[in-house]
């Protein structure tokens, strides 16, 4: 029972195919000779009644009409003959000035037609529209969520990043780094940065297990150093002190130190509170002080500027560019399905958070428009050279393609116009002066 449907399936007709480009220009080719041989048959009609008229035996009135409109249409349609002819060839061979004018004018006008699609075309305009329909944000997050489309990307990025890397000289690279310190220890420099870092480390109790440890050390060094310190405080007692008497002030002098130290180390100390509140007042010093800020921006310009730091960003960005390059260099590296997930979560963010493809549009179209004037510049010398760079003949041929069927329309029309204005102003003239005879 099913094999009747099937077949009827297997003999419905198929989807028509788009004709292919040779199709298509032996479509025009043919449109063209037709259109051609309508004009110059109208035209040679037009001659052939003006000399069957002037041999017509009887010269009337209506005769002679006829004969002015077909002069009138043969003159107009020979005109507008030479004039589409000349648009695209010689009339006849004949080197006529001003004639071929597609062929000799063939760099001017790709000049000009590259200057009008980039200066009134491509617009910043149009750019703008088109990016706002495109919804550029929106077509990257569905690309980059498809699965593997993330991981493809990625491994196209690694294989570019080698070269890249490899284009970026060292000296490239210090310069960058030296205009990145003013920029990060600018006029308000890290302060920011340094306030909001030390709050977080007061909220998590971190500056007290650093105080902690500070103060370990201390006991430890004094532990250590013991021996050491006796004797230089036996060397600063009075000559008059007895020096077995040396040994036990000095030992009542570290005891006193460590016990102290003990004290220090208890949670509850008050010189715990005292270094919460001194921090307290050091970050508000630091958020709301000019000058404290000043300080903090011109210390770390000292330090990030001084040789021996940019010595180190610079094994650092050896380190880096190597290891990259070999992590890239890797097909079964880490890298990929890293960088892979992260284009994929990068995709999903996009698509949940509408403010931030917005953002992302609104930087693509910003892009696009700082780019347009160099890219209209481009478009421009590009349209320019590849029309110098045809051949004359084949630029007339390929226009006279396109136009040519509307452009025999104006031979046509030139001749049936003339015919109707040769035979209207005959029969205007005849009336005014009455020559009409019935």
């Amino acid at each position: 029972m099913t094999e009747p449907a099937s077949l009827a399936r297997n003999a419905a007709p198929s989807e028509p195919q788009p004709p292919s480009p040779e199709q298509r220009e032996a479509a025009q080719r043919a449109s063209l000779a037709r259109h051609r041989a309508i004009a110059t048959g109208l035209l040679v009609l037009m001659a052939g009644i003006v000399i069957g008229t002037y041999y017509w035996p009887e010269q009337d009135y209506w005769t002679q009409l006829v004969q002015a409109a077909a002069k009138a249409g043969f003159v107009g349609g020979l005109a507008d003959w030479f004039a589409v002819t000349a648009l695209f060839r010689h009339p006849l061979g004949l080197p006529i000035p001003h004639t071929a004018i597609i062929p000799r004018q063939k760099d001017r006008i790709g000049q000009g037609l590259g200057r009008f699609v980039s200066r009134y075309v491509v617009t910043e305009t149009e750019m703008r529209r088109l990016l706002g329909r495109v919804d550029a944000a929106a077509a990257l997050a569905d690309w980059l969520r498809t699965p593997g489309n993330g991981r493809l990307a990625a491994r196209h990025i690694l294989a570019a990043l080698p070269a890249f890397l490899a284009a970026v000289e060292d000296g490239r690279a210090r310069r960058v780094l030296r205009r990145l310190v003013p920029r990060v220890a600018g006029r308000e420099g890290p302060a920011p940065l340094v306030a909001r870092g030390l709050r977080l480390l007061i909220a998590g109790g971190h500056h007290q297990a650093a105080l902690s440890y500070a103060l370990g050390a201390i006991k430890e060094a004094l532990r250590e150093n013991e021996a050491t310190l006796k004797q230089g405080v036996a060397e600063r007692l009075p000559w008059y002190i007895p020096r077995w008497f040396d040994s036990k002030v000095a030992g009542q002098i570290l005891g006193l130190l460590n016990g102290e130290l003990e004290k220090l180390g208890q949670h509850d100390s008050e010189i715990r509170r005292g270094f919460d509140r001194w921090a307290e007042r050091m970050i508000a010093e630091i958020e709301n002080s000019p000058d404290r800020r000043a300080q903090i921006a011109a210390a770390a310009r000292r330090v990030l500027a001084s040789q021996p730091v940019q010595d180190w960003l610079m094994s650092l960005w050896h380190g880096l560019r190597e290891a990259v390059a070999a992590e890239a260099a890797d097909p079964k590296g880490r890298m990929a399905d890293r960088l892979g997930e992260a284009l994929a979560n990068l995709g999903r963010l996009l698509a949940e958070d509408e403010a931030m493809r917005g953002r992302l549009n609104g930087v693509v179209s910003e892009v696009a428009a700082a780019l347009l004037p160099r890219g209209q510049e481009g478009l421009s010398r590009f349209m320019a050279s590849v029309v110098e760079g045809w051949d004359a003949r084949t630029v007339a041929n390929r226009i006279e393609l396109a136009v040519g069927k509307d452009l025999q329309y104006v031979r046509i029309n030139g001749t049936l116009v003339g015919a109707l204005a040769g035979g209207a102003v005959f029969a205007l003239l005849h009336w005014w002066f009455g020559h009409v005879s019935f």
